[in-house]
């Protein structure tokens, strides 16, 4: 029987994006671990105990590639995915993350490289079927027009 994994311990999506030359760009990190090895993703990870799913997007964009100043949103949409190893459906929320380009990336152990590519680049090159729709979704509502601040999280930082 499929299982559904419970919201404290869904994993989440993060998708930085930064304004080059007019134009948003994603930023994709080269897996380096077992898992989706050698693929290009988004940021992504696990919530630890007493975090909100936010609160652990802004922990893991700072893990996996020292970036420290985000806006961040909630895309109002979750991505999944079935895995037949451990026979669950991954439900992850989706969030969005705005970010200068003036900030450097540091990778961590977690990804061999980094590429901030165009939103066309990305979807040509996500590890999975479906990152395709969920970056058209994000590039529809938060990079043609300015997003909704009622999905906005961390505003008190401005």
């Amino acid at each position: 029987m499929v299982r559904s994994t419970q919201n404290r311990q869904c994993p989440f999506v993060v998708k930085a994006w930064q304004k080059s030359f007019d134009q948003y760009r994603v930023l994709m990190l080269k897996r380096a671990g077992r898992m989706l090895h050698n693929e290009w993703c988004y940021v992504g990870g696990g919530i630890e105990k007493g975090e909100k799913a936010w609160e652990a997007a802004l922990r893991e964009v700072h893990e996996e590639t020292g970036i420290t100043e985000v806006r961040l949103y909630s895309a109002n949409q979750f991505e999944q995915y079935y895995s037949p190893t451990e026979d669950y459906i991954y439900t992850a929320p989706v969030f969005v993350g705005y970010v200068e380009e003036s900030q450097p990336v540091r990778l961590n152990h977690e990804h061999t490289e980094y590429q901030w590519m165009t939103f066309d680049e990305a979807k040509d090159n996500a590890a999975l079927p479906g990152i395709d729709d969920i970056l058209h979704f994000v590039e529809k509502h938060f990079a043609r027009k300015a997003p909704s601040e009622w999905l906005r999280i961390n505003r008190e930082k401005d």
